[in-house]
Order: C-alpha cells, then sequence, then structure tokens
C-alpha cells in the first residue's frame, strides 16, 4: 500500500532522470495529471500522456526533456507538504523557489497551480511540491 502517490510520482521522475531514461511510467490519478500537467507547461518535462491499459488501470507515461549535452531539465524536485506534515500556505505565504528558477505547484480550491498564479489569484493551499 503506498500512503504518499505525489512522493512516488516525484521519485520516480528524479531516480528516471539521474539514470537519463527518455521515459517514466507511473499510476495514473487525477492529482498525479495535473501536477505532471503543470511540469510541462513550465518546461520541465516534454510531454505527457494517459495510456489506458485496461478499463480500471490507467498509466501516465511522463516524457523527460534533456538538453543538447544530455542535461535534465530538472534539476530537482522536493516534497513539501507530506501525509504526516501538511504545509498549508496563504496566498502571501508562496514563496519563490531558487530565486525565481523554479516552481512551486499548490493545490487550491481553484484547482492545482503554480505559486506564482496562486498569488496572482490570490489564493492559498496546501504546497505540495517544490521543483528546479
Amino acid at each position: 500500500m503506498m500512503t504518499d502517490p505525489i512522493s512516488d510520482l516525484l521519485t520516480r521522475i528524479r531516480n528516471a532522470a539521474a539514470a537519463r531514461h527518455a521515459r517514466v511510467d507511473v499510476p495514473a490519478s487525477k492529482l498525479k495529471t495535473e501536477v505532471v500537467r503543470i511540469m510541462k507547461e513550465e518546461g520541465f518535462i516534454s510531454q505527457y500522456k494517459l495510456v489506458e491499459e485496461s478499463k480500471a488501470k490507467k498509466t501516465l507515461r511522463v516524457f523527460l526533456k534533456y538538453t543538447t549535452d544530455r542535461r535534465s531539465a530538472i534539476t530537482d524536485l522536493r516534497r513539501v507538504s507530506k501525509p504526516g506534515n501538511r504545509r498549508y500556505v496563504a496566498s502571501k505565504g508562496v514563496k519563490s523557489v531558487v530565486g525565481g528558477l523554479g516552481i512551486s505547484i499548490v493545490s487550491t480550491p481553484r484547482g492545482v497551480m503554480t505559486g506564482r498564479d496562486a498569488r496572482k489569484a490570490n489564493v492559498g493551499g496546501e504546497l505540495l511540491c517544490e521543483v528546479w
């Protein structure tokens, strides 16, 4: 039984990037799909797609992005809010990541969005993770 699926997603992406894999497959969920969508919009991964293996089982296939000299676009990923220690922030409490080079992903009442978008929309929520 997995207790933290978001942490599992980030660890699989981190390990695949370290091993220079072209893609990584993870069990799909709506929250994981939204996190990966934001990572694509911000340019940290090249593509993702939902693969339906059977009626009940869906897989999220994430295609990693590399530079021409095979360095990953993702330097690191960090899970902030954990099941045993949830981290909630107000709209003003969302800080920049690595001086603005990274992003924070926040789950808000208006959906999952980047920290920058949450500040603009003046909403807070659970600070899921940071990517840089």
